[in-house]
């Protein structure tokens, strides 16, 4: 099992891009130690990744076309399968989320879960927000998360 990582300067900052035998793993904050180990290595598949990611910044992409190997429990998978059904552009609760997985009474447990993706906008965490409408909680601070769906076209209140 071989870890290589590449390091992608974004518009929302510095991200840590991980990949494992031949699968995206990792789109990671720079605080977020997980994949610490691996090797800064250049890949065909970080280079794709950093294209798309480019691609997606600029307004050219909508969806990630990569091949994805997320590590977690079953139910953060389930979590992460639903926030790939999100549509660019649009928002869901977090009690939707849960909602969606089958689990309606599980939004906190949706919200760790969202908050344990290695994924960040490939598998679109940021596009969940509070009850209240407003925007609540995200890993690479709530300033990226608001630029991310600003540049999404969706505008979202600051929490209180």
């Amino acid at each position: 099992m071989s870890l290589s990582k590449q390091i992608y300067q974004s518009p929302v900052g510095e991200l840590v891009l991980v990949e494992r035998d031949g699968a995206l793993c990792g789109v990671l904050w720079p605080a977020d130690a997980r994949f610490a180990a691996a090797t800064e290595r250049a890949t065909p598949l970080l280079a794709r990744a950093q294209r798309q990611l480019a691609e997606y910044f600029a307004g050219q992409r909508r969806d990630f076309d990569l091949p994805l190997a997320p590590e977690g429990t079953g139910f953060q998978q389930e979590v992460w399968a639903a926030l790939r059904q999100i549509p660019f552009g649009a928002t869901r609760t977090y009690k939707e989320q849960a909602a969606a997985i089958a689990r309606p009474a599980a939004a906190r447990a949706v919200g760790r879960s969202n908050g344990l993706n290695p994924l960040s906008i490939v598998v679109p965490c940021h596009r969940v927000i509070g009850s209240s409408g407003k925007l609540t909680g995200y890993a690479g601070g709530l300033g990226a998360k608001s630029l991310l769906l600003r540049l999404e076209g969706v505008e979202v209140a600051a929490p209180a």
